[in-house]
């Protein structure tokens, strides 16, 4: 443990990807040395300061700077947008570390806000890991591995992506996935039956429109495929309103809504589950056991969602879907796998076991532990 004051500051954000880990380590980081401050920067999409504002640790609010990071694309416009923004990023990462009390210890959880706060640490000569959260890790990433003493991996590394200086951690999941909650309570706080079988749909923190979509469809498919099924759906921005009418003109009990600031409860809840392969959700499953049927992002390039999930998979825990985002086509491919897990509980049973045979989803807490080893070594 650090003998003098140390403030950690955790650089990363567009989505709660990149946030809700951070804020699982920073918890066993203020739990293992309370006397440690925390700082937050994150982009200046407002679901950044959305998750942070509603934050807590220890009981407190957490700090947080917006700057003005952009992704690099090699399109003119948003490249343009990139070199243009980097200076100023770059800037405000040098004053958020100039101003924080005590040594300070930069801890990028990767993606385009967690690039130029390393280049900050960089210029401000403070030491700084590395925690990625995927499979194939992005352009930012393999960029940070390059300029930060300590790298730590909380996805297995797909093949032809392993390193042998990132050292492998499991899973970070945020604390209250953690949560001893009955199923029973957990579906009772989303106002559900708390005997029946519940699925958990959900795109991830923003939502996705083509899973809406399929659920949809199948929910008013014609064999009544959800019938003694209840469903918890977090839909994204938009999206509520059409898909709780179609859940209500199928006859399923469903609660829907944009977001779901309960996450550890609609894990507890459910049965099985719908899911893009974001590191979260893959993260998620593991820690609660729960089998869930994966639908990667199939706008990504080098398909790092899909890597993500096979971990999973590949353990028997979980299927791998392909969204093709176009509702019928979905669900001709889709469905039928649906129907299979739906009707068969033993399966389901099995699932559960294989994905217990993984272990505790405890990274968070070793990646805390190795941010405190990093910052006594500045003491």
């Amino acid at each position: 443990m650090p003998s003098t004051p140390h403030t950690f500051i955790f650089a990363g954000g567009g989505t709660g990807g990149h946030i809700y880990p951070a804020l699982a380590i920073a918890h066993h980081l203020r739990a293992a040395c309370p006397e440690a401050a925390v700082h937050f920067l994150v982009s200046q999409r407002p679901l950044d300061a959305s998750i942070l504002s509603a934050a807590r640790l220890a009981g407190a609010p957490v700090p947080f700077t917006p700057i003005p990071a952009q992704p690099f694309v090699l399109r003119p416009v948003p490249l343009l947008r990139f070199v243009t923004q980097w200076g100023a990023a770059v800037r405000a990462g040098r004053a958020a570390i100039r101003t924080a009390p005590g040594q300070v210890v930069l801890i990028a959880m990767g993606g385009f806000v967690a690039a130029p706060a390393v280049q900050a640490a960089r210029v401000e000569r403070i030491p700084a890991m590395l925690v990625n959260l995927d499979a194939v890790p992005g352009k930012a990433n393999r960029w940070i591995a390059r300029h930060v003493r300590t790298i730590l991996t909380a996805a297995r590394l797909a093949t032809g992506h392993q390193h042998p200086a990132w050292t492998s951690i499991p899973p970070i999941v945020r604390p209250d996935i953690h949560s001893t909650r009955s199923r029973e309570d957990a579906r009772r706080a989303f106002d559900l039956d708390p005997g029946t079988p519940t699925l958990l749909v959900s795109g991830g923190s923003q939502g996705a429109a083509s899973v809406n979509a399929f659920l949809m469809a199948f929910a008013a498919s014609p064999d009544a495929s959800l019938r003694g099924w209840q469903v918890i759906h977090q839909t994204g921005t938009g999206g509520v309103a059409r898909v709780r009418a179609a859940y209500e003109a199928a006859g399923v009990r469903a609660w829907v809504g944009e977001f779901i600031a309960t996450m550890g409860d609609a894990w507890r809840a459910a049965d099985f589950a719908v899911v893009r392969a974001g590191a979260g959700n893959v993260a998620e499953a593991w820690a609660t056991r729960t089998p869930a049927l994966f639908l990667p992002y199939p706008g990504h390039r080098d398909q790092h969602q899909r890597h993500n999930a096979m971990v999973l998979v590949n353990a028997g825990g979980a299927v791998l879907g392909e969204d093709a985002v176009e509702p019928n086509a979905n669900l001709v491919h889709l469905a039928p796998t649906m129907r299979a897990m739906l009707s068969n509980p033993d399966r389901l049973q099995d699932m559960r076991k294989a994905l217990a045979n993984l272990g505790p989803a405890d990274g968070a807490e070793i990646a805390a532990r190795t941010a405190l080893h990093l910052a006594a070594g500045t003491s």
